[in-house]
């Protein structure tokens, strides 16, 4: 069946496209056209003037409506999934914290059930953790923590074939080998809740680490020792010109200025904006899945408000934040919910741009930057009519 949008404002590779209309064939781009005469047959769907853009990849992600990928469980997953879909998340690689063994196997069951499924938004798994230096533990589970261990990432990257990105602090013993072993694996390595300086940071890049968890996050910024100054994480990132980085764009976790700092200087092309959002996200919930965190401030915060642990923020709330606050370009701001970490994670394919060939995942968005309509693979997931 065909699908035709039309009267809308189109997101395309080379700028911003009016008066065309985009073809659908079940959940297919059919072709991205510069004409939008209704075609006879097709159902019609009028975006009355609003933008039309590509859909959101979310490359970090918690949790959701009330549930935690921690869970496991299909059920778990399917209503953190839908919660974030009806918020501009079109494709998800659904994150664990710092997770025992177990818990991973059992979320990564979970995540291969789903990708087999057809039309599936989940497209892999994410472990953030456990290979951590514990001084930068954050909202991370103590207790999981430890040093990188090819008795357990080499069986669990044998075993499984869902884990797309792993992170670890590039400063703990054995993490260089780590980092060639799952780049090896065609595993994204990021780097994450480090205490890393350039030559940590430097060693990192050249055994496969080419990614910066939740930037200016559970890292150190510019500081002294004594009497003498010393680049952070921060700025070793970015001295190497291609590591791409990602933020957590909720105006709290990064303030708008610093936002507007990274697209400045790692550009559109190498950030990515993430949730990194918690069960509670994109819910009724005032609490957390974690009892050690409280939700305050419109962020989640352990509840000594010694770190922040996590965010209760959706995709629609990234693109807002990102364009009115920290005064992005509209059109960068969708590449960097889609076209970027489309990139990052290696399925630019078919994901993240309005292009002949490629999924059917589109948003329409209003003149104030609300979502207003999702669609998915070809499926209207929010109507807005």
């Amino acid at each position: 069946m065909l699908t035709q949008i039309i009267n809308g404002i189109i997101h395309t590779p080379s700028g911003w496209l009016k008066g065309g209309s985009i073809i659908i064939n079940n959940n297919k781009i059919l072709e991205v056209s510069s004409c939008d005469l209704p075609i006879i047959g097709a159902k019609i769907i009028d975006a009355k003037g609003m933008y039309i853009t590509p859909g959101g990849i979310e490359i970090h992600c918690h949790g959701g409506g009330g549930r935690d990928f921690m869970e496991g469980t299909e059920d778990a997953f399917r209503a953190a999934v839908d919660a974030h879909m009806q918020h501009g998340t079109t494709s998800i690689f659904p994150t664990l914290s710092s997770s025992t063994i177990p818990m991973i196997r059992a979320a990564a069951e979970t995540t291969e059930k789903l990708m087999a499924e057809k039309d599936s938004p989940v497209l892999g798994l994410h472990l953030e953790g456990h290979y951590f230096n514990l001084k930068m533990a954050g909202g991370q589970l103590p207790e999981n923590i430890k040093d990188p261990d090819p008795k357990e990432y080499i069986p669990l990257l044998e075993e499984t074939k869902c884990i797309k990105r792993w992170d670890a602090a590039p400063e703990l013993p054995g993490a260089t080998a780590f980092g060639k072993y799952i780049t090896s694996k065609g595993v994204l390595a990021s780097v994450g809740h480090t205490q890393a300086e350039f030559h940590d940071i430097q060693a990192a890049w050249e055994s496969g680490y080419s990614h910066a968890t939740h930037f200016y996050n559970a890292m150190p910024g510019f500081h002294k020792k004594h009497e003498y100054k010393y680049e952070g994480t921060v700025e070793s990132i970015y001295l190497i010109d291609d590591m791409t980085v990602e933020l957590v764009a909720d105006g709290i976790h990064v303030p708008p200025t610093i936002l507007k700092l990274v697209y400045k200087i790692k550009g559109v092309e190498r950030t990515a904006l993430i949730t990194d959002a918690l069960a509670c996200a994109a819910s009724d919930s005032k609490t957390a899945f974690d009892p050690r965190v409280i939700i305050e401030d419109g962020v989640c915060k352990l509840a000594d408000r010694s770190a922040l642990a996590g965010s209760i923020a959706t995709m629609d709330r990234l693109i807002k934040t990102m364009t009115t606050q920290a005064e992005v370009p509209f059109f960068d701001t969708i590449r960097m919910v889609s076209e970027t970490p489309a990139k990052i994670m290696n399925v630019y394919d078919r994901k993240g741009s309005l292009q002949k060939g490629k999924d059917a995942d589109i948003l329409i968005i209003d003149k104030n930057y609300d979502v207003k309509g999702v669609i998915a693979m070809g499926k209207v997931v929010k109507n807005f009519e």
